[in-house]
């Protein structure tokens, strides 16, 4: 594990190894059958990731909680192997399912946070239950910041294209009157 924190009612691993080969391969992709060929792997790769982390770490028997969390080292790459999911796979759930959460570098802290206190005061077992609910309800508050952050995106590109189109307007009248 690459750290572990230690709580009362156990120890939470957390594994920030992480699976870019093809990762990388999808942004050098010529075409985009290479490109979804080199996603599909990508994705296999995760999973298996995840299987990994949830065989090595959540082990109740030895001390730890009954889940892990597998950081993702980057914005980028989180959105492409948990958010972005135009093909139904689903990775989030499938993390959910095997109890280990993926994290972002801007998560991690909210994840941390909800782990604090989803396990002050409660037993284990009802523990993880509520933890799991407050992350679905994050990972939709994440989806939900993601969509209005594109449509900013989106607004600000063609505020750009519409300012540069009037500019050259602008310049042929000039140039017109003053011709």
């Amino acid at each position: 594990a690459d750290a572990v924190l230690k709580f009362p009612q156990g120890k939470v691993v957390i594994d920030s190894k992480f699976p870019l080969e093809n990762y990388h391969r999808m942004g050098q992709a010529a075409t985009e059958a290479e490109k979804k060929t080199a996603r599909r792997e990508f994705l296999k790769d995760v999973r298996k990731h995840i299987d990994s982390i949830a065989g090595k770490y959540i082990l109740p028997e030895e001390g730890t909680l009954p889940f892990a969390l597998a950081y993702i080292p980057a914005e980028n790459v989180y959105y492409e192997a948990i958010i972005r999911d135009e093909e139904g796979n689903d990775l989030y759930r499938y993390c959910l399912d095997r109890r280990v959460l993926p994290v972002s570098p801007n998560s991690l802290y909210a994840y941390l946070q909800t782990i604090v206190i989803g396990l002050n005061g409660m037993r284990i077992s009802e523990r993880a239950q509520s933890i799991l609910k407050e992350l679905e309800s994050l990972r939709v508050e994440v989806e939900k910041f993601t969509g209005e952050y594109d449509t900013v995106g989106k607004h600000l590109r063609n505020a750009t294209t519409k300012y540069d189109e009037s500019a050259r307007l602008l310049n042929k009248v000039e140039t017109r009157v003053q011709g």
